[in-house]
């Protein structure tokens, strides 16, 4: 816990942790970040009592709340005077106590729920993935570029934009000590949450959000990714600069998107609004975020073809000195 929490605070959290509902509230939402009508199903109370104790919660500084377009998630909180507190009452209750046990299976249920929803989406949009993945170079080619490109060192924290199936962020998370995805879409939010669940990642946050207008603080990561995105959006450089906006002193943006090409039936069957960008107007639309450009790769198809599409990524870093830095708030924006 940290120490500069006023004791007014550690006794409102520990008072708000001292019933029997919240504390198993507190059990379930350390485990999943859930909404209230899982939480009810869980717990087989009613909406206006489950919310009604989240509600105490969250202002105590025990649980975080955050929306998803007409939903509302919560979890056990991560930054705050009180978020140590939170977890270590958590780690006090025996992991064989009987009504713990039978939440944690009832969550297994409703995790599995949420699961099959997943599945059914991400099956009724397999076709349109598989078709584009064969365009390209392999996942596999890309995703070993980007990790060369990032590295392993750790992080502190990263933020992945347009995060769709979750896969970036299943990939640099192990680094990190704090990740979160944002992306529009509450389905593809779903799938990456089952995705990033099944992986055992607990240091993660998803938030439905806007590209142009994102839910995070600023100068909080130092690392940004924005994967396959960028051809989708009708402003491109604005994306850009609200992701240089958040990146902490010296932290990275990394872009990964199509280079220039022809297949225009890439916007008539999957909504494409640009076909592809080139290796100047991305770096100049970083240099106009104030980024310095510090790599750029191309990878080109196995066969090459008019029908087949180059992969470029360009890394920029924020060139701010660590004692540059300004104050951080550790208060995610709603």
């Amino acid at each position: 816990m940290s120490s500069d929490a006023p004791m007014s605070a550690v006794l409102a959290g520990l008072e708000a942790a001292g019933e029997a509902t919240r504390l198993r509230l507190l059990l379930l939402l350390a485990e999943a970040e859930l909404t209230v009508s899982e939480l009810v199903t869980i717990l087989g109370q009613s909406q206006p009592r489950i919310s009604r104790h989240l509600k105490l919660l969250v202002e105590a500084g025990l649980v975080d709340r955050h929306r998803e377009g007409a939903w509302a998630f919560f979890r056990v909180a991560e930054r705050g005077v009180l978020a140590d507190l939170a977890r270590q009452i958590v780690t006090r209750v025996a992991v064989e106590d009987p009504v713990a046990s039978s939440d944690r299976t009832r969550l297994m249920e409703v995790r599995q729920a949420r699961a099959e929803q997943a599945s059914q989406y991400f099956a009724a949009q397999a076709r349109n993935w598989d078709q584009l993945r064969s365009l390209h170079a392999p996942e596999q080619q890309v995703e070993d570029a980007i990790r060369e490109l990032v590295g392993n060192d750790s992080l502190h924290a990263v933020l992945d934009l347009g995060t769709g199936t979750g896969r970036m962020l299943e990939m640099v998370a192990p680094f990190a000590e704090r990740a979160v995805g944002v992306d529009q879409s509450p389905a593809m939010l779903n799938v990456a949450r089952t995705r990033l669940e099944r992986a055992g990642l607990r240091n993660i946050q998803l938030r439905q959000g806007d590209i142009y207008a994102l839910p995070v603080e600023r100068d909080g990561y130092d690392l940004v990714i924005v994967h396959q995105v960028l051809h989708y959006l009708d402003d491109p450089a604005r994306a850009l600069r609200e992701a240089a906006r958040v990146l902490r002193p010296g932290g990275r943006l990394v872009v990964v998107d199509f280079a220039p090409h022809g297949l225009e039936f890439l916007r008539e069957q999957h909504a494409h609004r640009r076909l592809g960008f080139a290796r100047e107007e991305i770096e100049d639309c970083m240099r106009e975020a104030g980024l310095n450009i510090v790599a750029h790769r191309d990878l080109n198809p196995a066969a090459k073809s008019a029908e087949k599409l180059t992969v470029s990524l360009w890394v920029g870093r924020d060139p701010r000195l660590i004692s540059d830095r300004l104050p951080l708030t550790h208060r995610e924006v709603a």
